[in-house]
């Protein structure tokens, strides 16, 4: 069983960076993807692969060797790096809705609205609130006193399993507290997002040609599927009912929510951007004529 996981682990990593590291190439070498969409994937991408070695590599060591631990110090900077990059990316995916419906219901006001600057502070402010996010919840939650074992039940650190270590009664609240107060922002940003699409459903439906609203729903559909994955895994799993809990079920959705989807990114945007889909096949293609060159030529 140890090594079904491992292996598991290892496709889905593999597969993770193998398509984000394609996304980050195919934006960054090709100037036709040079747009605030494109560049806000890029950024998606980095968080994707934060998010993946983080949490992955420790997991399939411990599987390998068959060993359970985790040095303090490391738990720390796991969970630190950890909830940096997934606030990040629940920031990039709002910033994403904000990018569609402009360019969809405000078509002309697209380029003063998202500018360069406008884009690079929007990705800014992403990533400094990834940063807060996680320095506030990591300084607060390490600095509580764990007095009921150090068994955590799950193959990375994650907040709730740490808490449930704690002694400190005071400290528990803090935690909560902060939790409840970035709970009340991730639902702010879920109100926005449902708001946009509301907006956006209402714009394609008045475009007047079929072939229209077929394109401006194809440029929604990624966006969308990665939002509804990301949100409704995380919310099952911080929701769920204590009668329904088991260590097998925390394990499954602690995977889903924070292992395979950066793994199924790349197949989500390629299958409706047709540029990005482009740019990878040509990608692939003269990464694989180089190789049967240098191939024949060593011959």
């Amino acid at each position: 069983l140890q090594l079904l996981h491992f292996w598991l682990f290892l496709g889905i990593s593999l597969a993770a960076l193998l398509g984000n590291g394609l996304i980050l190439s195919a934006v960054a070498c090709d100037q036709h993807l040079h747009t605030p969409r494109d560049f806000f994937l890029l950024h998606l991408s980095l968080t994707d692969l934060g998010c993946i070695c983080t949490t992955v590599p420790k997991a399939m060591h411990n599987y390998l060797w068959n060993t359970t631990t985790i040095s303090y110090t490391a738990c720390a900077a796991q969970l630190f790096f950890f909830v940096f990059f997934m606030s990040a990316e629940f920031s990039l995916l709002t910033i994403m809705c904000y990018d569609r419906y402009v360019a969809i219901c405000k078509p002309l006001h697209y380029r003063t609205l998202l500018g360069s600057r406008a884009c690079a502070h929007m990705a800014a402010a992403a990533w400094a609130s990834g940063f807060l996010t996680a320095l506030l919840h990591t300084a607060n939650t390490f600095s509580l006193p764990l007095c009921q074992g150090n068994a955590l039940g799950q193959f990375f650190c994650e907040i709730p399993h740490i808490l449930k270590l704690s002694c400190s009664h005071s400290g528990y609240l803090r935690e909560t507290g902060l939790l409840g107060f970035n709970v009340s922002l991730v639902y702010g940003c879920f109100i926005f997002i449902v708001f946009s699409y509301m907006q956006i459903f209402r714009a394609v439906l008045r475009i007047p040609s079929e072939q229209g609203r077929h394109k401006a729903f194809s440029t929604c559909l990624p966006h969308l599927a990665v939002v509804s994955i990301f949100i409704s895994t995380a919310i099952f799993s911080g929701l769920k009912p204590p009668s329904i809990s088991s260590p097998s079920l925390d394990l499954a959705l602690s995977v889903l929510y924070s292992v395979v989807p950066p793994a199924l990114n790349l197949l989500i945007y390629s299958l409706r951007n047709q540029e990005l889909r482009d740019t990878l096949r040509k990608m692939m293609t003269g990464c694989f004529s180089g190789a049967i060159k240098c191939l024949f030529s060593g011959v």
